[in-house]
């Protein structure tokens, strides 16, 4: 049997992307992830499909596995030979106890190594717009453990030397004994006001900074209920903030949103609403599947000489014909006589991934499109050929056939709804938990309102919608839904324009 090894990596100080190269390479190839409360989910979207995935998830007072067992845990799955990644939040070896697991490695004589990753103690005060260093402020700083036990008899922690030589003290996970922690400074001769911020998780886009000072926190704390996980910050270069915020300053930021779409293509949309600030929720509501036959499609590809027009209305289904040309023996090369037509920048973009430049792209990025842009081209008896969804809108093959051309649609992918436990979901509608909810097709909004059930549109009216484009819309109104933002341009980036220039409006 092989032997097995245990890397101890830090995942960052919240924002995933902050993770290091090699930490993600590690990520990406291990037999065994063991990941905590800090190191957030999505990073495990890189794992193996075949992953062991062990959640064993720490916060103050409530331990889903203690210490010891996680220790436990590394060595055995490390001799049963596996290549065993302990992802933590922040840094391994600043209060992540990295060094507890790694000296139990080496009693058990298994190798192990150490990826460093962003500490909190630095990003997150840099993600409130505080340095922890300043020329002129502040040349020093040190790093706290926020934990020690008040009931101590004797602290471990030297305050005199903290209150009085050190310009900087960031205090990691001590919310809960912020009491504690500011009586003994002030014992020491800090002054109560000093300037103090309070940074709840920092780094995303839920982060949450309250600006106040040493004397005042603890109060400020408890009356605007902050809980962990959270920085305490102390120094005179918390009034660096007024000047330096920026994360806090981008056009969605403390918007929380829920993405509608399929699994596969949630994170594009994602990833721009992020990038301006706001905090996304994935819930597909979709789920792209095959045909239950490919038998049309493959006869279609088979004849493809014999079309003048191939029309492609989604992503989705360029995805699936060029796969099936593809093991029908063919390439690109069989579309030579034909001419392409493609719904959408993003359609007519994944078909130049294929090599292949549509003849038309309508300025208007729906059916009607299409119809518009075709109406001259069209002859009597030219044939077209559509690969569509299953369900799709009839008045594209309807209207077209209309100009006597021979109209065929085969079927080259289903949507289904996404398989959820809508409960969770419900739960956090109802509460108002969620600004703001996409849709980007119409089945994202008929399968979310599967998802919710009978109570699916008194939740949806608790948060304000946002529609990819009328037709979209159109379904969110026949189910008593009022879109309140309508993409003027129907696709992810003017969905995007279209959330932010309503919030900008809206401030």
């Amino acid at each position: 049997m092989k032997k097995g090894i245990v890397y101890l990596v830090g995942a960052g100080p919240g924002d995933y992307k902050l993770i290091s190269l090699r930490g993600l390479e590690y990520v990406e190839q291990a037999d065994v992830i063991v990941y905590d409360r800090l190191a957030d989910e999505r990073l495990l979207a890189y794992a193996r499909r075949d992953a062991e995935l062990v959640y064993v998830g720490k916060a103050s007072s409530d331990h889903t596995m203690p210490q010891k067992e996680i220790n436990q845990l590394l060595v055995d799955r490390a001799k049963q030979g596996k290549m065993v990644v302990r992802l933590k939040g922040g840094d391994p070896f600043v209060f992540g106890r990295g060094g507890e697991e790694a000296l139990d490695l080496v009693e058990a004589g298994l190798p192990f190594e150490v990826v460093p990753g962003v500490t909190s103690a630095i990003a997150v005060p840099a993600y409130a717009g505080i340095p922890v260093t300043h020329r002129g402020i502040a040349t020093s700083f040190a790093v706290i453990t926020g934990h020690e036990d008040a009931a101590k008899k004797e602290s471990t922690i030297r305050w005199d030397k903290l209150a009085s030589g050190v310009d900087t003290l960031v205090f990691l996970m001590g919310v809960e004994n912020l009491t504690y922690i500011t009586a003994k400074l002030q014992e020491n001769g800090m002054s109560a006001d000093m300037p103090a911020a309070v940074i709840r998780w920092g780094t995303k886009p839920s982060q949450k900074v309250l600006v106040t000072t040493l004397g005042r926190a603890a109060e400020d704390v408890l009356r605007q209920g902050v809980k962990p996980p959270a920085v305490f910050i102390v120094g005179e270069v918390v009034s660096l903030r007024e000047k330096l915020t920026w994360f806090d300053n981008r056009p969605l930021s403390g918007k929380a949103i829920l993405v509608t779409r399929a699994r596969e293509q949630a994170s594009v949309l994602t990833a721009a609403l992020e990038e301006l600030g706001a905090e996304c929720w994935e819930v597909p509501a979709i789920k792209i599947i095959p045909p239950e036959s490919f038998d049309g499609l493959d006869q279609a590809i088979a004849d493809l000489a014999e079309y003048d027009w191939l029309v492609f209305t989604s992503v989705n289904g360029v995805e699936y014909f060029f796969k099936r040309l593809r093991q029908a023996g063919k390439d690109t090369r069989s579309l030579n006589a034909v001419k392409v037509a493609a719904i959408g920048a993003a359609t007519a973009a994944r078909l130049g991934e294929y090599g292949v430049m549509p003849d038309l792209v309508p300025l208007e990025f729906r059916a009607e499109g299409i119809i518009s842009a075709l109406a001259g081209k069209l002859e009597p008896g030219m044939r077209l050929l559509i690969p569509r969804a299953a369900v799709a809108r009839d008045i594209l093959p309807q209207e077209l056939a209309k100009t006597g051309a021979q109209v065929d649609v085969v079927e080259a992918y289903r949507t289904i709804t996404a398989a959820q436990d809508g409960n969770l979901l419900q739960s956090r509608l109802a509460a108002g938990e969620f600004d703001l909810v996409t849709f980007t097709s119409s089945s994202t909004v008929t399968n979310l309102l599967t998802i919710l059930g009978p109570e699916a549109s008194e939740l949806l009216a608790k948060v304000k919608t946002a529609c990819i484009g009328p037709i979209t819309a159109s379904t969110c109104l026949e189910h008593g839904i009022k879109p309140d933002i309508i993409a003027e341009e129907f696709t992810m980036n003017g969905l995007v324009k279209a959330v932010k220039d309503f919030y900008k409006e809206e401030s």
